[in-house]
């Protein structure tokens, strides 16, 4: 039991590790009317370990990444940054591991990533029209012009490339990282897939 702990507490820390190296490698705008938005892949280790280990590692995952990143890759965009992140990818991986956690299937997962897509960019809308002008002093006119034609394609895009890549590389990263299945190199299709 002991063993099992550490080793959670161990590939979660991996996961946010790789989570900070790919927001730090990785930056992206997609949007030109909000080019100050990136998109990262830093928030598919936070999905992963959600879908793994349940909605309230994802959250804690959410968290500390949101610190970390804000604290030194994207210190530029302080406290303003670290809330916005935990609000918009908190909300996704919360909707994405509940719906996997009570529906544990390749369906259950489906569903639950496509609900992760539509949530964020549902919580954002409001969460920008708020929280935004509080921390930048832009007019709260300003930033609403931006909500339908940047900040929700903005979010949009980032979610569903963010949960489609989680998707795709899920099932492998489960197999070996959090249950351990050794790699079979080398010995073929049979070797791999007798487990």
């Amino acid at each position: 039991m002991k063993n099992a702990r550490v080793k959670k507490l161990a590939v979660i820390a991996m996961l946010a590790a790789l989570s900070v190296v790919l927001v730090w490698a990785v930056r992206i705008p997609l949007i030109p009317m909000v080019s100050f938005l990136e998109y990262d892949p830093a928030d598919i280790p936070i999905l992963i370990g959600a879908l793994a280990y349940g909605p309230v590692a994802g959250v804690v995952l959410t968290v500390v990444v949101s610190l970390i990143q804000g604290l030194t890759v994207s210190a530029s965009s302080g406290v303003y940054g670290i809330l916005m992140h935990i609000v918009g990818t908190g909300s996704m991986v919360l909707a994405a591991s509940l719906v996997y956690k009570f529906v544990h299937t390749k369906r259950g997962g489906v569903l639950g990533l496509i609900l992760g897509v539509l949530v964020r960019p549902a919580v954002m809308l409001p969460a920008n029209h708020f929280i935004t002008p509080a921390f930048t002093g832009w007019p709260v006119e300003q930033v609403d012009a931006l909500l339908l034609p940047g900040i929700l394609p903005f979010n949009l895009i980032t979610a569903g490339i963010n949960c489609a890549v989680t998707f795709l590389v899920y099932k492998t990263v489960s197999r070996y990282l959090i249950h351990g299945d050794p790699f079979a190199v080398g010995k073929g299709r049979k070797a791999r897939t007798a487990h």
